[in-house]
């Protein structure tokens, strides 16, 4: 079996943008990552009042790695430089492939700008081996009925298996490197094993409540990170709570992080920065205005 290696706080929230407040949750610290998982941003739950301009982040690049954005609630506009576009809300993934380079933009939807509400969100960087850093950028839409669920025993609650595979049920996404990301939903008082296999590390967030790993006992806003050694994670939760889980076997490469690039060298993110800024990344239409 896993055991938790290490608990730690979310930091204090800070903006991107100035429609995303969030707490970063997994950062590169000393050119690494959490396995495949390069960030992790947490957004919120933060209510918006009503507004007649549109909030966000504006259009800004990518290479190297790509995006996850989970929505529980409100709203997000996606558009980019290869045509994409698409919204979603609570329950939906957008799964944006950065890799060679790409332009997008972020916003609140029309609708959720025009009435407020609550926004809460996360938002995930999977880092992309080098011989697929170089494939073409791609968009994946994942709707809430995309997601297979699985009822956990004992009607404790569920599984949204949004990529990898949860005891044989395939999630929805497609990937490069062999990872899981789940979204768990505890609704009463259990015990449970989250089937992480061997050769896997990565982390659980505390999106709420509280859950135990032994004696452990980690919060809302708190990560446990877990090693690839073992297989299956033994839980326990005294009353409704709500996990992210990630895991993915590591990618053993160099890793750079630098603002918008994730890449193998520092001369790769120089090379991204030129790219950028010579327009090889394309282009976003201007918004149209009502």
């Amino acid at each position: 079996m896993k055991q938790i290696t290490t608990v730690r706080s979310s930091p204090a929230p800070h903006w991107v943008g100035d429609g995303f407040p969030v707490r970063t949750v997994i950062s590169p610290r000393g050119g690494k990552a959490l396995g495949p998982f390069v960030l992790m941003d947490f957004a919120g739950p933060f209510e918006f009042e009503p507004s007649d301009s549109p909030r966000g982040v504006e259009t800004h690049p990518h290479k190297g790695f790509e995006t996850v954005t989970i929505i529980f609630e409100g709203e997000v506009e996606h558009r980019d430089s290869v045509g994409n576009s698409g919204k979603i809300g609570p329950g939906d993934v957008q799964w944006m492939t950065a890799a060679s380079g790409i332009l997008h933009e972020e916003m609140h939807s029309k609708a959720f700008t025009a009435q407020g509400g609550v926004l809460e969100m996360a938002q995930i960087w999977v880092n992309l081996p080098a011989k697929n850093k170089t494939a073409d950028p791609g968009y994946q839409s994942l709707l809430a009925s995309d997601i297979p669920k699985v009822k956990l025993p004992d009607d404790l609650g569920s599984v949204g298996i949004v990529a990898g595979d949860y005891l044989g049920t395939k999630g929805a996404a497609r990937t490069f490197t062999p990872i899981n990301m789940w979204t768990v939903t505890i609704e009463s008082a259990g015990e449970f094993v989250l089937p992480i296999p061997e050769g896997q590390l990565g982390g659980v967030y505390v999106r709420e409540g509280a859950v135990r790993f032994g004696d452990e006992v980690v919060h809302a806003t708190e990560i446990a990170e877990f090693p690839q050694n073992g297989a299956g994670l033994p839980a326990a939760c005294d009353g409704p709570t709500s996990l992210i889980v990630l895991s993915g076997e590591p990618i053993d490469e160099p890793m750079v992080a630098h603002g918008p690039f994730v890449m193998n060298t520092s001369d790769e993110i120089r090379e991204a920065i030129l790219e950028f800024q010579s327009g090889r990344f394309g282009s976003i239409p201007a918004r149209a205005h009502p």
